[in-house]
């Protein structure tokens, strides 16, 4: 007797677009996720699970069964984005011009492709326990931290990594996804966890304040009364001395509460002209608010904070208006 997975599966191989659906579909949010860490991009990421999908239909008469059902997709998804990343190399978005004369950043720096994964998605993802060779949590995988760091990297150690210490697949199952050999994939992983390890140097995660703790509303709180009434010094008195701010997709980033501050008078005496707006949500599993400015209220990116003890470490602000469409409904309707 056939299993119902089996029989579903034979279905499909014989063309049946639904019984492949029901199979694939419990899977489609945590591929989202595995092609947004690669790729950096949650645009990217959705095109590529579409492409991902389309080829496995195309190519299911050729999947063995040696390997899950769960695993062949990801060894799909994870080829996709590397080649695509091979064919057209980065995707930069066009760099915005500012409405206003910004000082002279620190640094113009990378990705700027960074998009945010919204914490809505990120609780559609079945908590599946990853393979036991995992060193990394859902939550400290998705953090910004991480996840430009894996865009620092080549490629394929980025790859490597996320299905090594992320999902916790065994390097020889790694080696046979990426087409290579298992020595090969110890030598990159181990590249990838230094390269890594350096960028996160400076992250104490014991001092990070729980999510929705006290600590952490308290500066979130204090942080949007400041932001909203253009109030530069009550906004940097809540930065560390170590402080950066960046904006995607523009290069620009500021290093410290001085530089951050002279930013911040320029783009408040701007934008002080219609009324600020910020919807407290999630991005990245952090603290993040969706920026409205203007009357009727014009949607104007995401500002994510990352934070340390009692201090913001660092704030990002995506420039992108369409990331609204990823908010909670009922934020929305404020």
């Amino acid at each position: 007797m056939r299993s119902v997975g089996q029989t579903a599966l034979d279905r499909a191989r014989a063309g049946d677009e639904r019984a492949f659906r029901d199979l694939t579909e419990p899977y489609r949010d945590e591929l989202r996720l595995h092609c947004y860490r690669i790729l950096g991009s949650l645009t990217d990421a959705e095109d590529m699970v579409q492409e991902t999908l389309i080829a496995a239909w195309r190519g299911l008469e050729r999947f063995e069964g040696r390997a899950s059902l769960r695993s062949w997709l990801y060894r799909i998804a994870t080829n996709r984005c590397l080649n695509a990343l091979r064919a057209a190399g980065r995707r930069r978005p066009p760099e915005p011009v500012p409405p206003f004369t910004p000082p002279e950043p620190t640094r113009r720096g990378e990705p700027t492709w960074l998009q945010p994964y919204p914490d809505t998605l990120l609780e559609r993802v079945a908590d599946g326990a990853p393979g036991p060779e995992a060193r990394y949590s859902l939550r400290e995988s998705v953090e910004l931290a991480f996840v430009t760091g894996l865009q620092l990297m080549p490629p394929r150690q980025a790859a490597t990594l996320v299905l090594r210490d992320v999902l916790g697949y065994p390097a020889a199952e790694v080696a046979v996804m990426l087409g290579t050999t298992e020595t090969a994939i110890k030598g990159t992983l181990q590249r990838a966890r230094v390269a890594l390890e350096r960028r996160r140097s400076g992250v104490d995660r014991e001092r990070i304040p729980p999510p929705g703790s006290a600590p952490e509303r308290e500066l979130t709180r204090r942080f949007a009364e400041a932001f909203i009434a253009g109030d530069v010094d009550g906004v940097v008195s809540l930065l560390t001395d170590d402080a950066w701010l960046a904006m995607p997709p523009a290069p620009h980033e500021y290093h410290g509460p001085a530089a951050i501050a002279e930013f911040l008078r320029a783009s408040f005496g701007w934008s002080g002209r219609g009324a600020a707006r910020l919807l407290p949500t999630r991005a990245n599993t952090q603290p993040a608010f969706a920026c409205y400015l203007g009357e009727p209220t014009t949607p104007a990116g995401l500002l994510v904070l990352t934070l340390g003890r009692d201090r913001i470490n660092a704030i990002t602000r995506f420039l992108d208006s369409d990331l609204a469409r990823h908010l909670p409904a009922a934020a929305e309707r404020r």
